[in-house]
């Protein structure tokens, strides 16, 4: 981590950009709108008009264009580039993700799919792909030079996609905690263990459907968070209703202990859980706000972002799906304010 008061720069940059997050009336305005041509039009009285030209808007490249745009700014005066990084690598292993899948397909004569790929991540896209159907992994980060090989040989020995996947998010995790802990600060460290516990969490909701015991339940969970994937495995069992009674000494099984489990509404259960889990890894931060040199503030102002974009997505789909505005309000993250 950077020395004492290296961050006192950035946390006045971060200041100065704050009146450019979008806030609940903004929000409103947009859920009441008559239409998704309407709801755009609102977004664009804001700072995403930059990415906004013609009459044929599309929305995702809008909204991918500003996240992009505010990591690229934060790279430039932020002094640990890792604190970005934490945010970028869940791209770059979607990237990742997308190329291994294309690259299997292919040989057995399907197509290579490099439109599924985002700019969003700390590696161009373009020289990822290259690497990865060159098989040259050895400058790539994360430990991927050590992950993508076992991905080829989980295919070539099984084809299993799913044991892929399980793999590709165990390196994810676990690059998202190395890089918390190369910053030095306490306050991320213990973010970077709130987005696993959350992600263990919503895995195991998932899971449980299809009726894994514990042994095979915690293969899907990952280790770094603040409780031990075995404790978690072991409720896969258990209605969700008694999850936050169990878990109760974790600031986390405090937070979903509030929810009420529905048998009848899986759905909005998920829902509700997504939202519960994205609040509660914004409120770890909260209290870093007050300082004026915590590098949290950092990573509040960038979740709370990522968390403005959820929010926008929320209400632009919902123009095309009829959704009601309750149900959107139920989706809506708290974000940064």
């Amino acid at each position: 981590m950077s020395g004492n008061g290296a961050y006192g720069y950035a946390v006045a940059r971060v200041r100065a950009m704050e009146p450019l997050l979008l806030d609940a009336p903004l929000y409103q305005r947009m859920m009441e709108a008559d239409g998704l041509s309407s709801a755009l039009k609102i977004l664009g009285e804001t700072n995403y008009s930059r990415w906004m030209s013609g009459d044929d808007v599309r929305y995702d490249s809008v909204l991918e264009a500003e996240l992009v745009s505010s990591f690229n700014e934060f790279v430039s005066f932020v002094p640990d580039r890792e604190l970005i990084d934490i945010f970028r690598a869940p791209y770059d292993f979607h990237n990742v993700k997308v190329m291994l899948k294309s690259v299997f397909k292919a040989r057995s004569g399907g197509s290579m799919r490099y439109d599924l790929m985002t700019g969003l991540g700390a590696m161009n896209p373009d020289d990822l792909a290259s690497r990865i159907e060159s098989e040259e992994y050895g400058l790539l980060p994360y430990g991927l030079p050590r992950i993508i090989p076992s991905c080829v040989s989980i295919w070539e020995q099984s084809g299993d996609i799913v044991e892929i996947e399980r793999a590709l998010d165990r390196g994810l995790f676990a690059a998202i905690l190395a890089l918390a802990e190369a910053v030095g600060a306490d306050g991320v460290v213990k973010w970077a263990s709130a987005r696993i516990d959350s992600e263990n969490i919503r895995n195991l909701l998932r899971i449980r459907r299809f009726g894994f015991d514990s042994a095979e339940a915690v293969n899907f969970l990952h280790g770094g968070g603040a409780i031990a994937p075995s404790a978690l495995a072991s409720l896969v069992g258990e209605r969700f209703g008694g999850w936050g009674r169990v878990l109760g000494y974790s600031d986390v099984g405090l937070v979903i202990s509030a929810i009420a489990e529905d048998d009848d509404d899986f759905d909005a259960l998920i829902v509700t859980l997504e939202r519960t889990l994205d609040d509660y890894c914004s409120s770890v931060l909260q209290e870093a706000r007050y300082s004026s040199d915590a590098p949290e503030n950092v990573l509040a102002f960038l979740w709370g972002k990522e968390m403005e974009v959820k929010n926008i997505r929320t209400i632009l789909v919902s123009k095309g799906t009829k959704s009601s505005p309750d149900d959107v309000r139920r989706m809506m993250r708290r974000g940064y304010f």
